[in-house]
């Protein structure tokens, strides 16, 4: 074997030469065909390439009993999108480099990067809201209600078992022009609430907090502009870390002083409803500052409507609230997931966030060739976790998932009637009826009933010789093993009737 792949080499190098030397095409050719043939001699069991049978790190395949949870899923939150009003839009899963450098602070250096195609620099969307605002800055769109299911991408460290993966789906439901202050923020609050309580996840807190307040507390806390987004980064990690490690993080990592950690700390360990928004409009540093006090003054009208819709039991007015995005201007909003409470724990904990979103009047603006501004406000659902969960729970509950939507099996009891399934299953497809056949002449009616039984399939349409005769088909319920004889002409309405949902 050393001898031949040794010769193989030494014929791979001549052709390399016989190009080097610009010999003649035809000459190279046959060299090149000689060079294909003792390859494949060599190409035995042994030679062969050993595949590495993986997907890249931080992505995964999904099984038909997963995407069969994972449809449900998707069907629940674009029913939602769709009873709030929203036209459906895609776009390219990559965009020019340039259309995303310098909008996500920090985590820029998660966005993937393309190689130059074609005299493009191109990358890899990073969410759907940037793609979004060069969508309506592009189209001259100043107004539109839209939602955008579809992948993402980030160079993240995965951790696939909390749904944190590098390509990943994300549900987003935007609403884009100029209306009167905080009416559509307080509708994507509420269709969080509605998705959330569909879903059944367990219990759930959506924090608040805005932009504004935020910048107005840094300001009166003596943070200097400069330092704005970077603190704001840190203060955002307070769902992961304690005080202590965010403060060192400042203080020790950014240099923020010490007395300006300190001022922070007792503003954002607060969190509360209408009572904290009107005491921090009486705050005497607080109510002095522009910004902030146009933030709290926002947030008591959000809060008006909330109360409106009947869901500020799960709202929750939270200063520690930052999300470390560049583009958020306004009311800004996260939901996470709570553990209940039990003897050990005096409050309930968060087991990670399952939405998020915002106001960004500022990123349509920044793609615009006179800089004219569309006021957009947005919420994205957090699918892979919820879908991880809903995951979990179905494997511990054992719970049997369909995969398929098939109604009716059509079987036969005797042989030589292949041709008879046929037609009936024709005629079924025609009227939009979901059915299957085996694809065996002579199946065993047995074993087109166990069939039935493995894959959920409801009802099974029997054909047999005195049935044909009769100009009827036995319709069997697979669950009671119930038979009924159906007229030929009337079979079609009957499985309609009999699988349609209660």
């Amino acid at each position: 074997m050393a001898a031949e792949e040794a010769a193989v080499r030494a014929q791979a190098e001549a052709v390399r030469r016989l190009k080097q030397d610009k010999a003649d095409p035809d000459e190279i050719a046959k060299e090149v065909v000689k060079l294909l043939e003792m390859k494949a001699q060599l190409g035995g069991d042994e030679g062969k390439h050993k595949f590495v049978l993986k997907t890249p790190k931080g992505t995964r395949d999904y099984s038909p009993k997963q995407m069969a949870i994972r449809e449900r899923v998707f069907n629940a939150i674009i029913t939602c999108f769709k009873r709030h009003g929203a036209e459906v839009i895609d776009t390219p899963v990559f965009e020019l480099k340039e259309t995303l450098t310098g909008k996500y602070g920090e985590d820029s250096k998660l966005i993937y990067d393309l190689k130059d195609q074609g005299g493009e620099l191109l990358s890899l969307r990073y969410d759907l809201t940037v793609p979004f605002a060069r969508y309506l800055a592009m189209n001259k769109i100043t107004n539109i209600k839209r939602y955008h299911i579809a992948k993402v991408y980030r160079r993240d460290n995965p951790a696939m078992t909390r749904g944190r993966y590098r390509e990943f789906y994300q549900c987003d439901f935007d609403i884009a022009g100029q209306f009167d202050p905080m009416i559509p923020d307080a509708e994507c609050l509420k269709i969080v609430h509605e998705i959330l309580s569909d879903l059944q996840l367990g219990d759930f807190l959506i924090k608040v907090n805005d932009r504004r307040i935020l910048d107005g507390m840094f300001a009166v806390c003596g943070v200097p502009d400069s330092k704005f987004r970077t603190i704001c980064s840190s203060v955002d990690k307070l769902d992961k870390m304690p005080w202590e490690e965010v403060r060192s993080e400042m203080v020790g990592e950014k240099g923020l002083s010490p007395e300006a950690a300190d001022h922070i700390g007792e503003y954002v360990q607060l969190h509360g409803g209408l009572d904290l928004i009107e005491q921090l409009l009486q705050d005497p540093k607080l109510s002095q500052n522009k910004l902030a006090k146009e933030g709290l003054g926002d947030m008591k009208l959000l809060f008006e409507y909330l109360t409106l819709f009947g869901i500020t039991g799960k709202i929750s007015f939270d200063l520690s609230l930052a999300r470390g995005l560049d583009y958020y201007t306004g009311v800004i909003f996260e939901a996470v997931l709570l553990q209940p409470e039990n003897d050990h724990v005096e409050e309930p904990v968060s087991v990670g966030s399952v939405a998020g979103g915002g106001r960004y009047d500022g990123l349509v603006g920044m793609f615009d060739p006179k800089g004219r501004k569309v006021p957009c406000v947005g919420v994205s659902i957090g699918i892979e976790r919820i879908f991880s969960i809903l995951e979990q729970r179905v494997e511990a509950s054992e719970e049997k998932i369909r995969t398929t939507e098939t109604q009716v099996l059509v079987a036969s009891a005797q042989k030589k009637l292949l041709e008879e399934r046929l037609k009936l299953i024709s005629e079924l497809w025609n009227a939009g009826i979901k059915a299957e056949v085996l694809y065996k002449k002579n199946p065993k009616l047995l074993n087109q009933l166990q069939y039935c039984e493995d894959t959920g399939i409801p009802l099974v349409a029997i054909v047999g010789e005195q049935e044909l005769k009769d100009g009827v088909v036995k319709l069997r319920v697979v669950a009671t093993r119930e038979e009924v004889n159906v007229r030929r002409e009337s079979l079609v309405e009957e499985i309609r009737m009999r699988t349609s949902r209660p």
